[in-house]
């Protein structure tokens, strides 16, 4: 899996699997947490990179858990490139 090409945010399947782990066995409280983190993704995020990361995972599963994000599974949908550092919601409603 680790020829599939990054996703939009720059980060590939293989760096968010460890991304993933590395939450789960890094203690929320521990001060070097993000730093702690980028180690184990791979050394190639920052801190700072992780950090934001983690932020933009939260808004995506409020997102999901909120019922705001209609999608299904096996669909095709189309691909829109936007700006990655504002949240974007579509439905049938705004689009034309």
């Amino acid at each position: 899996m680790d020829d599939i090409p990054k996703g939009l945010c720059g980060w590939s399947w293989k760096e968010n699997k460890l991304f993933e782990l590395a939450l789960a066995l890094v203690d929320e409280s521990h001060p070097k947490r993000w730093e702690m983190v980028a180690e184990m993704v791979g050394g190639k995020k920052s801190a700072v990179e992780v950090r934001e990361h983690y932020v933009i995972l939260l808004e995506d599963l409020e997102l999901i858990e909120s019922g705001k994000f209609d999608h299904k599974l096996g669909e095709d949908h189309t691909c829109v490139i936007v700006d990655l550092t504002k949240s974007l919601c579509l439905s049938d409603n705004n689009i034309d």
